[in-house]
């Protein structure tokens, strides 16, 4: 009976470890929810709500990752919005290299269109890579680039999402569009459309002012915007130069490696 006892203590420490070792994160990366926790995550590529329908490749966990530079400015900037009642809201973070490549072979199937209709609903699925839409490599695996929008700080996170609901195209005016509870930014987000443009003008004046507010927040704090997606920013330090591929997985209280 001792060695029965002994043994499964032995088997449940192991067990144990393995999780804490599949958590560790590389030195110099962080888990934001622990740099700053009041800061709303919808990690989409984690789980269906996204272009390709379904979780990407090294999206073991809705948790967004990043190094501990880029960590800090989202943080900065989260101070700026607090007085304003507002918080940012993250979609993507750290991108496995694995996932990159995981978009680059699914844009080759041509019969898979099943969230044409709500992510690119007036583009060519064939032309997504010479748009700038989709890259081989991508800034997001060096755990600098970050995809995120701004919320009421009331806001419930993350917000429902029926994959029965029909879907309706991400152009559509905020009410009509996927309500993903974000202040009226023109587009949803990952809409795949010239829409989606940082200084377009079609959109509505709200929208301007809302894509200025956060614009002007995550240049003042270090980042740079990328001008065909108002979403994505790009910190300018990027103190490791280089693409990872670990994946990312659950938080433990032991979250990162020595």
């Amino acid at each position: 009976m001792t060695f029965k006892l002994t043994a499964f203590l032995a088997m449940s420490i192991a067990i144990a470890s393995i999780g804490i070792a599949r958590a560790q994160l590389p030195s110099g990366f962080v888990y934001l929810r622990e740099a700053d926790p009041t800061i709303r995550q919808d990690i989409r590529y984690a789980g269906s709500h996204n272009f390709i329908g379904r979780p990407v490749k090294g999206y073991l966990a809705a948790e967004c990752v990043l190094t501990e530079q880029a960590a800090r400015a989202l943080a900065a900037v989260q101070k700026e919005l607090a007085p304003r009642n507002l918080s940012l809201v993250m979609w993507d973070c750290y991108r496995p290299a694995r996932a990159v490549a995981d978009f680059a072979s699914w844009s080759r199937i041509p019969g898979d269109h099943r969230m044409k209709q709500e992510f690119y609903p007036n583009t060519d699925k064939t032309r997504l890579f010479a748009l700038g839409y989709i890259a081989s490599q991508s800034a997001h695996s060096h755990g600098t680039t970050v995809d995120l929008g701004i919320v009421p700080s009331n806001v419930t996170y993350p917000p429902a999402y029926d994959p029965n609901a029909p879907l309706q195209p991400c152009t559509a005016p905020k009410g009509q569009r996927f309500d993903d509870g974000t202040i009226d930014l023109g587009t949803g987000y990952d809409c795949l459309d010239p829409l989606a443009t940082t200084t377009n003008p079609r959109v509505s004046k709200d929208a301007i002012s809302n894509r200025r507010l956060l614009r002007d927040l995550m240049v003042r704090h270090g980042f740079r915007a990328y001008s065909r997606e108002w979403w994505h920013f790009q910190l300018n330090s990027d103190p490791f130069g280089q693409a990872f591929d670990f994946p990312i997985v659950p938080r433990t209280r032991q979250s990162r490696a020595n």
